[in-house]
């Protein structure tokens, strides 16, 4: 049925005013409400509804997200990474330390996570802190990904200007001469990064535009704020809040 609906307004997308577009979220019937937050707290949450996410066909790829980062000048820069672990500390990702995301962090370590899976009509907001994870760590991961993806990563240095693709392809022809078919792939200037999130809101669309939020915020002495109308105590230091759509 989703699928029906985005086929359909890609058809009009040539002709309708895009103002005018518009989906069919979710009903009264299924919204989300605090109660139903099995453990107040957001990383269990998160698990659950990615849990959910895995289990939709219709999504591709659930641990896509969109990852905001600043530069020294107060700049912000925007691009697609792959979420690649959920631990009790965070939110892990991995990427080229040379590469415009990693200078940005570099020097303002301050970064945004979004995540959106349109067929469940929910949005995950994450704000944090990014540092890098052990290098044993990232070395790891690196060795359990395709023999390809890590030719790939020790050929390109991420963010930097080339001359042409010919160039990033004779590079890697020369790593595999050098190599051969078994050679260990050494790992490159790459690695993961933790995002520590200090607020994590949840938002699950609604016909009416009545949209669910729930945030939840960490910090020193926050749950001062607590006082049982707007802002909740919830776990492990966190309170949470329900926010106007």
């Amino acid at each position: 049925m989703v699928l029906k609906q985005l086929l359909a307004v890609r058809k009009m997308s040539s002709t309708v005013n895009l103002s005018a577009l518009r989906l069919k979220y979710r009903e009264k019937k299924e919204v989300f409400l605090e109660e139903n937050i099995r453990v107040k707290e957001p990383i269990t949450l998160f698990r659950e509804w990615l849990d959910q996410a895995l289990q939709t066909e219709e999504l591709l790829e659930p641990n896509a997200a969109s990852l905001a980062t600043v530069d020294r000048n107060g700049k912000p820069s925007n691009r697609f990474v792959l979420l690649k672990d959920v631990t009790d500390d965070g939110f892990r990702f991995f990427t080229n330390y040379g590469s415009h995301k990693a200078q940005d962090i570099a020097c303002n370590p301050n970064v945004a996570m979004t995540i959106y899976w349109l067929p469940l009509r929910r949005q995950i907001r994450i704000e944090g802190v990014a540092e890098k994870i052990p290098q044993e760590d990232s070395l790891a991961y690196f060795h359990q990904r395709p023999r390809a993806s890590q030719i790939g990563a020790l050929a390109s240095e991420q963010s930097t200007r080339i001359p042409s693709r010919t160039h990033l392809d004779e590079i890697e022809q020369e790593i595999k001469a050098k190599l051969g078919p078994d050679g260990e792939v050494p790992l490159p200037n790459w690695g993961g990064y933790l995002i520590r999130p200090h607020t994590v809101e949840f938002w699950q669309g609604q016909t009416d535009r009545l949209h669910d939020r729930i945030q939840f915020r960490r910090g020193p002495d926050i749950e001062r704020e607590v006082d049982g109308k707007l802002v909740h105590k919830g776990e492990l230091g966190w309170v949470y809040e329900r926010l106007a759509p």
